[in-house]
């Protein structure tokens, strides 16, 4: 295989990163801080975001214990009986919105994850809406201990569709987030959606410039999916909207690597949600062909990582 700036593959791929910075590799630990989201409480909103299952894009995380400690140490221990792991590994708070509750279990929260001595970094998932001076500061404050990534759900950067998957805010105010983030120097990672309802090509490709103009250090790039008791499903099932077939998802993500500048982190390339709840596309359920896909369309096609950015 052809060798890039990047090792084997001809992308930023997070892997590559964790192994240049921590000299081995380092697993992700989802954790559930047991929060929720000010989309599903009505601050904003009750149903939460049109393809919301109900878990806040938890439904990988360690189930909701004791302690952090405990899910940390359930976490390792699972992934230790699948594959040989080293003991770097990062503490991902992902169920829901993770800034969202009151900043003493924030402090608690946080810290004990970074005194895990096998947690090495700290990502905190979380909407642009829900980042208030204090918690900057909460987590400026950690990533003085250890280095910390605050992960963004942007989905697009186009107001209706935003509106429509109920996303609760406006575009400002996820530049505002990163220019603030920025500022302390946090790293920002942020999510968009391939695939959205009445989105074009064009559409998805926009937002990846937006992301790349606002200088966000990672993205993770997800399909649609489909989920089981979402007002999405019965949207699908309306014949509102069609689902990506894998070759025009393998695309877009081939377009968007090809724009993003080399720095950008690639975070994701794709996700197959849970298979219990997954109406479609089924396809998405096998993500190690997808990946494979992915790879190999980026090899026949001379494709990578920047190739064809915006100056």
């Amino acid at each position: 295989m052809t060798k890039h700036r990047w090792g084997e593959k001809p992308y930023h791929s997070l892997d590559f990163e964790m192994k240049k910075r921590f000299g081995g590799k380092v697993y992700k630990i989802s954790l559930d801080g047991g929060m929720t989201c000010p989309n599903r409480d009505g601050t904003i909103g009750t149903g939460g975001c049109i393809f919301c299952s109900g878990n806040g894009s938890g439904d990988f995380a360690v189930p909701l214990c004791s302690s952090v400690t405990e899910q940390i140490d359930t976490g390792i221990a699972g992934i230790s009986s699948r594959k040989h792991v080293g003991e770097q590994f990062i503490a991902y708070f992902q169920s829901f919105t993770n800034t969202y509750a009151p900043i003493e279990t924030l402090r608690a929260l946080y810290m004990e994850a970074l005194q895990h001595p096998n947690v090495v970094m700290l990502s905190v998932a979380t909407r642009p809406d829900c980042l208030p001076a204090e918690v900057l500061s909460l987590l400026e404050e950690c990533n003085n201990i250890k280095p910390v990534i605050v992960e963004l759900g942007l989905q697009t950067m186009h107001e209706p569709t935003a509106q429509y998957i109920r996303r609760g805010y406006p575009l400002e105010v996820y530049d505002t987030a990163v220019e603030s983030l920025k500022k302390r120097n946090l790293e920002v990672v942020t999510h968009v959606i391939a695939g959205l309802p009445g989105e074009t090509q064009q559409d998805f490709l926009d937002t990846i410039d937006h992301v790349a103009e606002v200088g966000s250090h990672g993205i993770k790039i997800q399909l649609l999916h489909i989920l089981k008791g979402t007002d999405l499903a019965s949207h699908y099932k309306q014949g509102l909207f069609e689902a990506l077939t894998m070759d025009e998802y393998i695309s877009l993500v081939l377009r968007a690597l090809s724009r993003l500048p080399e720095d950008i982190i690639i975070h994701r390339l794709t996700g197959d949600g849970p298979k219990e709840l997954l109406i479609a596309p089924t396809w998405s359920s096998k993500k190690r062909y997808v990946l494979n896909e992915i790879h190999r369309q980026l090899k026949l096609q001379n494709i990578w990582q920047g190739k064809e950015k915006k100056e």
